[in-house]
């Protein structure tokens, strides 16, 4: 790893694929070294060490130390993330020290050549004491800072996916009984995810951190130096009430997110010295057993124990919209969403129950830990930018106004008091000190505002940045979508498309009734135990289709419920003096047991016909299953070499629905010039279907997370900004990136 520096900023590099044994890794060194870089290497070669400006030394496989590194690490080497941390403080710190220098340089002059004292020069020297002092301490506190911040995430060493459930056990330092409460208070993580919280002085400082406040400083203290203390005062005055203002709105927010915090607090049911116990999340530990039960938020991160016709609904992590099914059995995967025998941190239990212990919690969960890869401070954007330029555009006119006072004055025999009086004066009030008050004013009043409708503003700073967005990235599942699956197509024998729910015509009703005949009814208002149950019955009531539609009469007398060995859900009941026999299942479970497809006997060619429809369903992203129905059933017990002989009647799709207010939402943001891309984990067929509903893909074509991957040639600043923030003005097309970077990303991972 080389960490090469240009001017005040760090990175953090990936050297060139070498062979630690050889002299390609100095080579690589030299070449960064060459181009102007200062090279920082962790490594345990000893040539390249010596080679590069900082060498960070670990100890080789034979566990030998690599001498001649001008450090040493003992142990992680992650270690070596705080030392580039500390460099880039470092420089930073240097960089801000030769500013204050030259700021006290030019206001001792001023105090100086301007003084009204009888020892003006005892002036000059107080300037630069307090300029060192300052210095110093903002060194103490950036030092302080860097050393407070949490060390570098690492991910989990142990493949608990890969593991059986009783070396888990082992490893988790857990048991079937589960941990007691002595063990689970001495494992809880007392750095544990804590909400945001910023006290007013360290909001106040924030605040006060944009590029105008050194400036006016500086014109106070030579504002100050000249004698014009009403004038200082003034400045640091309005400076600072400004940053009262802006300051006070992120603790006033971080109250109010806190108070939410506890009030939607995730509750546990823990199984503790033998018993079940419900504690909140945070008080969790590793080894911990935790029972999932329908409709309950994974508390952290685990390994299943028992899966009893579990699905979890992990759109939250993976943005898969369809609930994955769930199991014990070891398996070897590298993607989250194949990971069947784990439940996440954030994820829902969709349907079944479930048994699970503890591998990871807080900041460690994979969803701590994405959320903790997002974190970082944002770059200067809208206020903070054009205060920037501002300053950068007027400091060199108004210096360069009081130099041309200050000589015209010399040259014309005026005292140089005076003199340099007025060319600081001129300086100062070309400085717009009441430009950040202005500002902050009106951020808080928006914030207000915006308050006043259940949004929630922790830095004013971001609703002017909100406001000049030109590029607005969309999460699918759950921020456009409904974030739950819903009944969205019937399809009628081997029709591979499907008719909308909105538009069923009687031969699809029938298909859906026999469906709503096997699906189980729900008890006692509770909910069903499978999403695609209560699907079936919430898209029957708004389809007007019932249990007796195309059976009058009917009434239920057994049926087989629901596994996953079984693959189907089978009901028999009578209709009049009929015996009914209704299934829905899987397309592959069903269809083989059907023996006719509209009166018409079907084999093997056939039967392939009606999957092949099936699969056309399921290439959109769709979940799919098959109803089939057997009229003048057999009597006896119903068991599975019963449900034989079938006939097909056709395919329910089922998706998750756009939301009613996405589709008014988008298009009122594309009217205001604003350029829509929707990410997703989702399937692209699933992606590009609600895009086109939501108006956003508009001739543009859906890309892969392997395509963005691929593309590693990135376009020229003014490529992206015709292509991307302009969509009135014609896409760039000068290169495969420009081209590409105009298409709609539906992120698949």
């Amino acid at each position: 790893m080389t960490a090469g520096a240009h001017a005040a900023d760090a990175s953090v590099r990936e050297a060139d694929a070498v062979s630690e044994g050889g002299d390609r890794l100095s080579d690589s060194v030299r070449a960064l070294q060459r181009d102007g870089d200062g090279v920082l290497l962790l490594s345990h070669n000893r040539n390249a060490l010596l080679a590069a400006d900082i060498g960070v030394g670990i100890t080789d496989p034979q566990g030998r130390p690599p001498w001649g590194a001008d450090l040493y690490l003992d142990g992680d080497p992650a270690s070596a993330v705080v030392i580039v941390e500390a460099c880039r403080t470092a420089r930073e710190t240097a960089l801000r020290g030769v500013r204050l220098a030259q700021a006290a340089a030019v206001i001792g002059a001023t105090a100086v050549l301007a003084g009204r004292a009888r020892r003006p020069a005892a002036r000059g020297v107080t300037a630069f004491n307090a300029a060192a002092a300052l210095g110093t301490a903002a060194g103490v506190w950036s030092a302080v800072r860097l050393l407070r911040r949490p060390p570098p995430l690492t991910a989990s060493q142990h493949p608990w996916h890969a593991m059986a459930p009783a070396t888990v056990l082992a490893r988790a330092g857990g048991s079937d009984g589960g941990l007691t409460a002595e063990e689970a208070r001495a494992r809880v993580d007392p750095t544990g995810e804590r909400p945001p919280t910023t006290s007013l002085g360290r909001a106040y400082l924030a605040e006060m951190a944009n590029p105008l406040t050194p400036v006016l400083g500086a014109g106070a203290a030579m504002s100050a130096s000249v004698g014009a203390v009403l004038d200082a005062v003034v400045i640091v005055a309005v400076t600072a009430l400004s940053g009262l203002f802006g300051g006070f709105q992120r603790p006033r927010t971080d109250r109010a997110v806190a108070h939410l915090r506890r009030e939607s607090a995730v509750m546990a049911k823990v199984v503790r010295d033998g018993e079940e116990i419900t504690v909140p999340a945070e008080e969790l530990a590793v080894g911990d057993v935790v029972n999932l039960n329908p409709g309950e938020v994974v508390p952290a991160d685990g390994r299943l124990l028992e899966a009893h016709h579990m699905e979890v609904d992990e759109s939250a992590l993976t943005g898969e919209s369809l609930p994955v099914a769930k199991n014990v059995a070891p398996v070897l995967a590298s993607e989250l969403g194949n990971r069947t025998s784990m439940v996440y941190e954030g994820t829902t239990v969709a349907a079944g129950r479930g048994r699970a212990v503890i591998v990871a919690t807080g900041t460690a969960t994979e969803a701590g830990r994405a959320a903790a890869d997002g974190r970082g401070a944002a770059p200067s954007v809208g206020v903070e930018r054009r205060l920037a330029r501002i300053t950068r555009t007027t400091l060199p006119v108004a210096l360069g106004s009081a130099a041309a006072v200050v000589a015209a004055g010399m040259l014309r025999g005026r005292p140089t008091r005076d003199t340099v009086g007025a060319g600081v004066g001129l300086a100062v009030a070309s400085v717009p000190e009441g430009l950040p008050f202005l500002v902050s004013a009106a951020q808080l009043a928006s914030a207000r505002r915006l308050s006043a409708r259940g949004a929630l503003v922790r830095d004013p700073r971001a609703i002017e940045a909100a406001g000049r967005t030109d590029v607005l990235c969309f999460d699918k599942t759950g921020t456009l979508t409904q974030g739950r699956i819903s009944l969205v197509a019937v399809a009628v024998g081997g029709d591979g498309d499907g008719r909308p729910l909105e538009s069923l015509a009687d031969e699809h009703d029938a298909v859906l009734a026999a469906a709503l005949r096997a699906t189980p009814c729900p008890h006692n208002g509770r909910e069903l135990e499978h999403a695609t149950d209560g699907a079936v019955t919430a898209g029957a009531k708004d389809a007007g289709v019932s249990r007796s539609t195309a059976a009058p009469g009917w009434r239920r007398t057994s049926s087989l419920p629901f596994e996953p060995s079984r693959g189907f859900h089978a009901t028999r009941g009578r209709c009049v003096k009929r015996r009914i026999l209704s299934v829905k299942g899987a397309p592959e479970e069903v269809v083989k047991r059907c023996a006719t497809l509209s009166g018409r006997r079907v084999d093997r060619k056939g039967r392939k016909a009606i999957l092949s429809a099936g699969e056309k369903l399921a290439a959109k992203g769709r979940r799919v299953l098959a109803v089939a129905e057997l009229r003048e059933a057999p009597g006896g017990k119903l068991t599975d070499e019963a449900v034989d002989g079938l006939e097909f009647l056709g395919f329910l799709a089922f998706a998750d629905r756009v939301r009613g207010s996405a589709r008014d939402a988008v298009s009122r943001l594309a009217d205001a010039g604003v350029h829509i891309v929707m990410i997703t984990g989702d399937h692209p067929g699933t992606a590009e279907s609600m895009a086109r509903e939501l108006g956003v893909l508009d001739g543009r074509r859906v890309v892969t997370g392997a395509e963005l991957d691929d593309w590693t040639t990135a376009p020229s600043t003014s490529c992206s900004q015709r292509s991307v923030s302009s969509p009135a003005a014609p896409p760039c097309t000068r290169s495969a990136w420009c081209r590409r970077s105009n298409a709609w990303a539906a992120r698949s991972r």
